[in-house]
């Protein structure tokens, strides 16, 4: 019996092991406690899967990967799960770009924040701008909401104009039409301003931009995110080719090596309903079963086009503004160096806990450098599993 390996319990990665299933032995791993990832963190809609052919490995963190095996340490264990197809199913994590005051403890992410809510952190009567860009705002103030949060303002950076006419687009997508009709519903009465960034942030106090001036908005939260940016460093590590920042696949969701897939935000941010598509194809595919067809991305190159950064929010960052959090390392340090592998060896930029997830996106996007430093392990790993 084939075996498959699926990295991700998200929707591409539960989707994946259904299809696959059936017909395959299918380990699926994921770091967290549960299936469901970020989109269905701790709701009704998380999956459990309850094939005889699938199995679970929940607190499980892959920290190395071949063509032929993976190796994932839990809290307790290390192991090598050898495999006939790997699909990797590792999602997305947002992006964050540096400005000053971005380290306040009130600023957070925008699915951070969400996940902490989620987690048990109380927000109830609490003022919560959410700023960025993407549809991702809207569903984040909405859940706020739900849980009590007060939500002054939602900050679009994007160009009236863009997304008016991405709004319009929607009338040929009568599923997507209906969601926002929905969060607009649900968040009536929620200011949603257009060519809007955050500049700067003090306790309690931001600093918005528009073109055509700043304002001060008062806060308790600050929930921002500019997006999404793929987690392709397994991918990369196994030899897969990327295009563009994503893992390269074909109609199958095959990567350029043939035993191993990939299907959701790492081939293309796309959302829920791509991902769960790309994971059936992936599955199937990979056990030899019927592959259903790729429903038409043109959705996808809208949110693409929509929400592409502004050239302003790029330049929040001043020369003293922190970027790598975890060595306290300012742009300023960063743009004396000649590319990435400079600033890494002068700096220790990247070299945290966080290995460059945070700050890598930041540098790539504030200065075009590419993170190019991607060798086991993926993840701080005990040295015991090191020697495994």
């Amino acid at each position: 019996m084939t075996r498959v390996v699926i990295i991700g319990a998200g929707p591409a990665g539960l989707a994946a092991a259904a299809a696959a299933g059936r017909v395959a032995r299918v380990t699926v791993i994921d770091d967290n406690t549960e299936a469901g990832g970020q989109i269905w963190r701790r709701t009704r809609n998380a999956w459990t899967i309850e094939h005889p052919g699938v199995e679970t490995k929940f607190q499980a963190r892959v920290i190395a990967a071949t063509q032929a095996d993976v190796t994932i340490e839990t809290p307790d264990s290390c192991e090598r799960l050898p495999f006939d197809k790997l699909i990797l199913a590792t999602g997305a994590r947002e992006l964050f770009l540096p400005f000053p005051g971005w380290t306040l403890p009130q600023v957070t992410g925008a699915g951070g924040l969400q996940a902490l809510v989620k987690s048990g952190l109380n927000i109830q009567g609490k003022s919560v701008v959410v700023a960025g860009t993407g549809p991702l705002l809207l569903a984040v103030a909405a859940y706020l909401k739900s849980k009590g949060a007060t939500i002054p303002l939602i900050a679009e950076q994007a160009p009236a104009a863009r997304v008016n006419r991405f709004a319009r687009s929607l009338l040929s997508h009568p599923g997507k039409l209906w969601q926002g009709a929905r969060l607009k519903a649900r968040l009536l009465g929620v200011p949603y301003r257009t060519d809007c960034w955050v500049e700067s942030a003090e306790p309690g106090m931001l600093r918005l931009r528009t073109p055509g001036g700043s304002g001060s908005q008062p806060f308790d939260y600050l929930a921002i995110g500019y997006g999404l940016w793929p987690n392709t460093e397994l991918a990369q590590l196994a030899g897969c080719r990327l295009s563009n920042g994503f893992v390269e696949v074909d109609a199958a969701q095959r990567t350029s090596i043939p035993n191993i897939y990939c299907a959701g935000e790492p081939t293309g941010i796309g959302g829920v309903d791509m991902a769960l598509a790309e994971g059936r194809i992936a599955g199937c595919h990979a056990t030899g079963q019927p592959t259903p067809p790729l429903p038409n991305r043109a959705f996808v190159q809208a949110l693409t086009t929509t929400f592409a950064l502004r050239p302003e929010v790029r330049a929040v960052a001043t020369a003293d503004t922190i970027v790598c959090r975890c060595e306290d390392v300012p742009l300023s340090r960063i743009q004396s160096c000649q590319g990435w592998r400079e600033a890494k060896l002068q700096t220790r930029c990247g070299m945290g806990p966080c290995q460059g997830r945070i700050c890598g996106p930041a540098i790539q996007t504030i200065l075009g450098w590419p993170h190019q430093s991607i060798r086991e392990p993926v993840f701080p790993a005990r040295i015991e599993s090191l020697l495994t």
